[in-house]
């Protein structure tokens, strides 16, 4: 996949997610391919959990130092623990608040790849979208996609045009969406024995 210099665009319905090209794309991510998608807070990159070349890429694309933290896209709360510890409060609130607008940091299990982890705190960021596109392609790739904001200088994201004009010749596919502005999420650290609110967004913060 790294070879691919001009990307495919794949037009996915946004509430009616076409399976067929679902299926296409989950076969390209399981084959290394470097994605833009779209989510329900803006278009994002993303590749398969354990692409590292997928990940390189994706930090070129961004620029990004090798300590930025991917988030992990996630199916549903029961694929949430899977991959991070949950006790019986987190595991509450998250049943209330998810899927939605939330990035939500958690200490990570062991079958994080350690690239992914926080060096210190040993901490994943992950997200329930509730997004149709997404949750139809997280169902058939079954694991988690490696994912971060498509946030460049200088560019704005908001419809498949801006995104298709810069990332052409950096990505593999670019799934339209339809319009999709960004409404950055609101994050927060549930790792501290508590609720850390890191950053105020789209997500509601006196539900937490």
């Amino acid at each position: 996949m790294a070879g691919l210099v001009v990307a495919k665009l794949f037009q996915i319905h946004p509430k009616n997610p076409q399976k067929r090209l679902i299926t296409q794309v989950s076969d390209a991510l399981h084959a290394g391919a470097v994605i833009a998608y779209p989510t329900d807070s803006g278009y994002a990159l993303g590749t398969a959990l354990g692409n590292k070349q997928g990940l390189e890429r994706i930090r070129h694309i961004r620029n990004l130092s090798k300590h930025h933290h991917f988030t992990l896209m996630m199916r549903n709360l029961a694929h949430i623990g899977e991959y991070a510890k949950l006790d019986n409060h987190t595991f509450r609130l998250l049943k209330k608040i998810l899927p939605g607008a939330y990035t939500v940091i958690l200490e990570a299990t062991r079958d994080v790849p350690r690239r992914l982890l926080h060096e210190k705190k040993k901490t994943i960021g992950l997200r329930v979208s509730p997004h149709n596109m997404v949750q139809a392609l997280l169902e058939i790739l079954v694991e988690p996609i490696m994912s971060v904001s498509l946030i460049l200088p200088g560019h704005e994201f908001y419809d498949i045009k801006d995104v298709y004009t810069v990332l052409e010749g950096q990505v593999d596919i670019i799934i339209d969406g339809g319009y999709c502005p960004p409404e950055p999420t609101t994050v927060i650290d549930l790792s501290v024995g508590g609720v850390k609110i890191i950053r105020r967004g789209a997500g509601d913060i006196t539900v937490l």
